[in-house]
Formats: C-alpha cells, structure tokens, sequence
C-alpha cells in the first residue's frame, strides 16, 4: 500500500460522535468538529515514520505518546514506543475517501 499523502501535515482529532461498527473516527483538526467537554485525543504522522499520539488521562488531561507507523497490507499500524503501561495500544487505521481517518 502507497502511504496517503494526506496522512501528513496536519493532526487528526477524535471526532467520537461519529465512531461506529467500523471503528473511531477522526477528523483533520480544521474540519468542523463540535466542541467538547471531553477532551479529544489527536494522532499527528510524519514522514520519518514517528506519530505524536495526545491520549486523555484518566483526569482529563492530554498526555502526549511517543510512536512509530508502518504499513502493514491496507492499514497503517500505529505502535507506542514505550512497552507495557496504559499507553501501549497498537492502532490499525485507515484514510478514508472523503478525508478521515478510521481507528480500529
């Protein structure tokens, strides 16, 4: 799979009203997403193969996660570098035609 160009230079906000059976949606933090008490957590992606992950603590905060992507068939795996804890969550997602970027 070819890496989608539009995976780089911009930050995905979890757009959690819309997650479905398919999985969590997010969205490019300049779309329209609806305000929230809930913190949103966001994925940013760069082209060195790092991802800055923001995951909301359990007291509301943003807590920034140090990862790494790859390709692995259609999906882009995202993999925490730091091993064991809360924050070791492997991530499978996919860019959307209409521009957002499904979590499963």
């Amino acid at each position: 799979m070819r890496v989608p160009k539009a995976l780089f230079g911009k930050t995905f906000v979890h757009a959690f009203e819309e997650d479905g059976a398919e999985g969590e949606v997010y969205r490019a933090e300049g779309d329209e997403v609806r305000r929230s008490r809930r913190p949103r957590e966001r994925l940013s992606f760069s082209k060195d193969g790092t991802v800055r992950l923001m995951l909301a603590r359990a007291d509301d905060r943003l807590s920034e996660v140090k990862a790494r992507w790859t390709v692995e068939g259609a999906d882009i795996v995202v993999t925490p570098e730091e091993a064991g804890g809360p924050s070791a969550v492997i991530l499978r997602a996919r860019i959307t035609s209409d521009g957002r970027l499904l979590v499963r």
